[in-house]
């Protein structure tokens, strides 16, 4: 007997993520703690240079909060391992809470001390050593393993959505004073842990870190991504293409010397990149990747690179704007495949310790690649620079699926499991 042709195609019969219990609290508290952060480092910088007419100012005030989280970042992963997540992140924000409110304390005096700004913003390091390593290693324990390469992309969009949102938002309130911007952090802040305290952990393994002693904890975490070539393959490639790559340090160049926009015109600049992550991460949300996403990954490191050079040789501003556009979304697709393999290849007792190792690296290569661009554009002249940048994205593209041909190689998220430990050819 043959088969009936006219029956329906099978459908994905998973519920709508935003519609699973807690994901929404949990969207609405990112985002809420999201949007306070970005406030807030745009009135601190904001205040900062007020206070001083120093650009060197400006780089103390970064490096108050970058310390503390390259000291604290590993640390924070083995506690995030150890206890609850949930407490350790509500403990965190709380935290965050106490610095708006030295902020906003700060800001009514009459002549407020420079380094009190310091002090407030090093316990803020602290606090998001904590905080963006548990965040990431709390979204396992919220969704179900079938739906959290769906979760990863609806939560990275409420992301860029505070990025973009943030600062043009801090702007507005510092016309009202220092004091009301962090009035308005202090109560976003407060609403996010009221928020997450409405989340349901209902996928956490209870498993525990075993090892004694903290070192061998965290030596366990390292030997664990090392026999991983998923993990340490993408861990390692997003460091190396944006720590190589990565042209937002040249923008102001290119604004002023190259396209001739001036200031507006590199506020478009800089906002096309989020811009474009947010419609792709929106897109990625509805209509997840589940087809060769090892390659995928690969070809939008790649295209990143390629948007990155046609903007280094570029003198139109619309199509500048167009390439880094481009270049956003290839790079929410690179963040939305890295990120959901790390987290299915790694097991919940571990994620603490892995998620800190990632942040630690995406960290660095943030900052080390703006310095990296600076002084070839010192060296080299600004458009010079970011040709280099792109070319050595796409060699360090090439490189990685050679070096990492089990992670080229993965077709769907459900084949990826903890109990994989292909080796490195």
């Amino acid at each position: 007997m043959s088969a009936d042709r006219s029956s329906p195609a099978p459908t994905d019969r998973r519920p709508r993520v935003v519609s699973l219990p807690g994901f929404a609290a949990f969207l609405g508290a990112r985002l809420a703690a999201v949007f306070s952060m970005q406030i807030q480092a745009v009135v601190v910088a904001w205040q900062v240079y007020d206070l001083t007419r120093d650009p060197l100012a400006l780089a103390y005030a970064g490096l108050a909060q970058f310390l503390p989280m390259v000291v604290l970042l590993l640390p924070a992963g083995d506690l995030i391992d150890r206890f609850n997540r949930k407490r350790i992140l509500i403990l965190n924000w709380a935290l965050q809470v106490l610095c708006s409110a030295l902020l906003w304390w700060l800001s009514i005096q009459q002549a407020p001390p420079l380094l009190g700004f310091y002090a407030v913003l090093v316990l803020f390091g602290c606090s998001r050593a904590f905080a963006g390593p548990t965040l990431q290693s709390l979204l396992p324990q919220i969704v179900p393993r079938d739906q959290l390469a769906r979760a990863i992309a609806v939560n990275a969009s409420i992301m860029k959505v505070a990025v973009i949102g943030g600062p043009v938002l801090g702007g507005l309130l510092y016309a009202f004073g220092g004091a009301a911007a962090y009035a308005v952090c202090f109560g976003c802040t407060l609403g996010a842990i009221a928020l997450l305290a409405r989340v349901p952990v209902r996928h956490a393994s209870g498993a525990k870190a075993q090892e004694a002693s903290a070192w061998g904890r965290f030596a366990a975490g390292l030997r664990y991504m090392r026999s991983r070539p998923i993990i340490l393959g993408a861990i390692s490639l997003d460091l190396f293409a944006v720590l190589l790559g990565g042209v937002v340090a040249l923008l102001p160049i290119y604004a002023q010397e190259v396209l001739e926009v001036g200031p507006a015109g590199l506020g478009a600049l800089r906002s096309a990149s989020a811009i474009g992550a947010l419609g792709m991460g929106l897109y990625l949300g509805a209509r997840s990747l589940d087809h060769r996403v090892g390659r995928v990954m690969f070809a939008a490191v790649a295209l990143f690179g390629l948007c990155n050079l046609v903007f280094a040789l570029s003198t139109l501003f619309w199509l500048s704007w167009l390439a880094l556009l481009i270049a956003g979304a290839a790079d929410m697709i690179s963040v939305y495949v890295r990120t959901t393999l790390i987290q299915l290849a790694t097991p919940d007792e571990m994620r603490g310790r892995v998620n800190a190792v990632n942040m630690l690296f995406i960290g660095s290569s943030n900052e080390l690649g703006e310095f990296r661009a600076g002084m070839s554009a010192a060296w080299l002249g600004g458009v010079s620079a970011a040709l280099l940048g792109g070319v050595t994205t796409l060699a360090v593209v090439g490189l990685w699926m050679w070096r990492f041909p089990a992670l080229r190689e993965v077709d769907r998220f459900e084949q990826v499991t903890t109990n994989d430990r292909n080796a490195i050819k």
